[in-house]
């Protein structure tokens, strides 16, 4: 299990909230953009605003997605 899957065990949410937390939290001059096309996604992408970050995790979360650490096909 990778960081942020258990940090979202931690958190007892989904593991797409604290990704969207963690925009949240870069500043009101963010705002993420999540596709769905059911409600029940789109409620848990809008309670991902109620999901509080400490630094320490932020901070993580920063260096766990940081330009060039992730990378793929797409």
């Amino acid at each position: 299990m990778n960081e942020p899957e258990q940090l979202a065990i931690d958190k007892e949410v989904t593991a797409a909230q604290p990704a969207l937390a963690w925009i949240l939290a870069k500043g009101d001059n963010i705002v993420p953009i999540s596709k769905t096309r059911r409600s029940k996604y789109l409620q848990e992408n809008i309670s991902a605003t109620e999901i509080s970050l400490t630094h320490e995790e932020i901070e993580r979360l920063e260096t766990i997605f940081s330009p060039g650490v992730v990378a793929g096909e797409r």
